[in-house]
This record gives structure tokens, sequence and C-alpha cells, in this order.
């Protein structure tokens, strides 16, 4: 017996049970993965933004159900399941009462974000005590039921979005999950204490990249879950030129992923350029948006941008050479460049004291950026 990761939205999770708790679905494109869950396997179902474990379900062969029981999507690849264990939301086991305790990592755990584990199902636990361990804590909750509260908002949100990818000569719909910025972390930032100063220097960047952007009279954008954060006496959310709404042309999983980006520069309907910023050791994490970004827009011509302390350039090339971004169609590192912000900041502290902005193209960029692995053309 094997124990399989099942993500659910809690909408999705609601229309599970509310459609008899006895069909579990996926995405066609997780087919063959599906093929490999055996009866008597186990499904631990996990609540993505919430971030709560809230069921196991035997699995007892493959369904022909086909009612559609899901409003966001079909999930034709089904498996007809027995409820071991279905509970409410506000009843659910907090991912973080399993730190420490499994061998895969958590939220929470030292930065750790979960990157393989939390980005799909099914998808097969490797160590058999890890699943033992949830079902044990599931069966608990079960008994001895707690009531945490669980925020609307989280609770509410999209699980997958369905994008148009060219697939040899037709256009097909493909289901995309968007994670979070920093999954489980909210798009509002709370009352805070003093950041650190990582996250001091980060809103720095990105205050002058916004500046910079407005002064070349772009609009801009800042990543949703910054906006309450201040910088020389002035909040994100504040500052002149930011827009409110992305451009509307895209797909909903187009606009999920820019609207989690660190900061946009606009022109009219159009991003001109994108820039994650990157202080600490998550370097991967903005580069995987810039990719998320190019599959699900191949055709959009954009300037992309990691902008770090000088420090960081063998980090973000290390990065930005992984197979998975190296190996695509149009690989990253061809198309992001690296800013060290050291040395950029002097640069804009020029244009800004010598007021050269409003001359200024957006391809001066690409003249101050590095490209690895060979110049960029």
């Amino acid at each position: 017996m094997n124990y399989w990761l099942n993500l659910l939205s809690g909408v999705t999770w609601d229309e599970f049970r509310a459609g008899g708790c006895n069909v579990a679905g996926f995405s066609s494109t997780r087919r063959n993965v599906v093929q490999q869950i055996r009866a008597g396997d186990v499904l631990l179902c996990y609540l993505t933004g919430v971030m709560r474990w809230v069921g196991a379900l035997e699995v007892l062969g493959p369904s022909e159900d086909r009612r559609r029981i899901w409003a966001e999507a079909e999930y034709p690849a089904r498996l007809a399941v027995r409820p071991i264990i279905c509970l409410k939301p506000e009843h659910g086991v907090p991912m973080e009462n399993v730190e420490g305790l499994v061998s895969f990592p958590q939220y929470g755990q030292n930065g750790a974000k979960s990157k393989g584990l939390m980005r799909n199902s099914p998808k097969l636990l490797a160590g058999k005590q890890d699943g033992d361990l949830i079902l044990s804590l599931l069966k608990d909750a079960q008994g001895n039921p707690v009531t945490r509260p669980v925020d609307p908002k989280k609770l509410g949100r999209k699980s997958i979005y369905i994008a148009i990818r060219r697939i040899g000569n037709r256009d097909m719909d493909v289901a995309v999950t968007v994670p979070d910025r920093e999954e489980g972390g909210s798009l509002v930032r709370a009352e805070k204490p003093e950041p650190p100063p990582e996250g001091r220097l980060h809103t720095e960047i990105q205050y002058h990249l916004l500046k910079l952007g407005r002064d070349m009279g772009f609009e801009v954008w800042v990543a949703r879950n910054d906006r309450g954060a201040e910088w020389n006496g002035c909040r994100l959310g504040e500052m002149p030129g930011l827009v409110s709404t992305l451009p509307t042309q895209f797909n909903d999983a187009t606009t999920r992923t820019i609207e989690l980006i660190d900061v946009l520069w606009l022109h009219g309907n159009w991003i001109t350029a994108a820039f994650e910023v990157e202080c600490t050791t998550s370097v991967y994490s903005g580069l995987l948006r810039m990719s998320d970004l190019l599959a699900l827009q191949p055709n959009l011509d954009i300037r992309l941008f990691i902008v770090a302390p000088d420090s960081r350039r063998e980090k973000v090339e290390q990065e930005i050479l992984r197979p998975t971004f190296r190996l695509r169609d149009k690989p990253l590192f061809e198309v992001c460049g690296f800013i060290p912000y050291d040395t950029f900041r002097k640069k804009i502290e020029t244009i800004q004291e010598l007021k050269l902005a409003t001359a200024l193209r957006p391809r001066f960029l690409e003249q101050e950026a590095q490209y690895f692995a060979g110049a960029k053309e």
C-alpha cells in the first residue's frame, strides 16, 4: 500500500464532498500517474492556501463516473474511492503540525516551501512513515476535533486555471496550477514587526524600480503581497503611477502569475519589463515565476530581469542554468538577465540627479544586465 498526495482547494474539496465522496478526479495531464495508483492505496487530501490536511481516501480502482462534479474543470482521470476520513477545513490538521516529523520539507521550516511536492498531484509520498503519521493525525483530528478559523479568501481561491497551449498543430486547453507567491502567505500584509535586513533591501529595490519606471513614463505594478511595505516613508501600494488592475488580454492563469511578480513596467495594455528581486536564498522561486509566464505566453515579447545584490551573481547563474530552465524551447538564460543591484543603484542615483529618466528607453536595462551562458544576441 502506498500513500499519494491529493491537492485540492477549499472549493474543490466542498464539491468532492457534495458529490458523494466517492470519486477522486485529476487533470488529463496526470493520467499516466493516476494509472500507477492501485486498489488499496490511500490518497491524503491537502488543501492548498488553507494549508491543512483534511482527508484520507482508500482507492478502490478506476472510476467510470463521468458526472460533472467540479465546476472549474472536468478532472477526467478518475478513481473510485472510499472515504476513510473527511474533515471540514476548520477541523483539518495544519501543515505546521507535521513540522520536523516527516521527511519532506514543510512550509515554514527554515524557509522551505515543499517546491516539488506541492506543485501537482497525485504524487507518491516517498516515505510510508510520512503517510502513516499524517493518517494518524487525521484520525486524531476526527476523534478529537479542534476548530481553527479559516480565512474565507484562502478557502475560496481557485486551484487551477485553464490556459491555451499549442500542441502540434492544435490549440488545446490545458489545466495549470499557479501557486501563491509564498504558499499559505497572505496577499495582504498584516501589521508587521520590523522586517529583517533582507526584507528591507527587497523593499528598497522595489521602491527604486517603481520610481525609475514611473520617471521613465510607465505605469507600474508591485506584487499584491508587498503593497503594505514601506521604504523611505513611502508605502509601495501608494506610489504615483501604480495601477490597481492588470491588462485584461491575458487568461486567468497568466494574470495570476503576473500579479505575483515583484515589479512590472506597463505601457498601455502591454508589459514592457518584469523584475524579480532576490535578496535571500529563494532565487529559484523568482525564476520559476518567470518560467511559468513564458510557458503560459510563449510569444510574449517582454524584458525579464532578476535584480539582486552583486554578491548573489553566482547563485543566480547556478539557478538559471538548471536543466528545468535551460531545456525550455526558449531557454530562460537567453531572455532573463541579471542586474547586480549594488552597481545599478549608483546608475539610478545618477539618472535621478541629472533628470535623465525621461530620455531613457527600456533597452538600456539590457545593457546593464548580465546574460549567462553566452551574451544575449
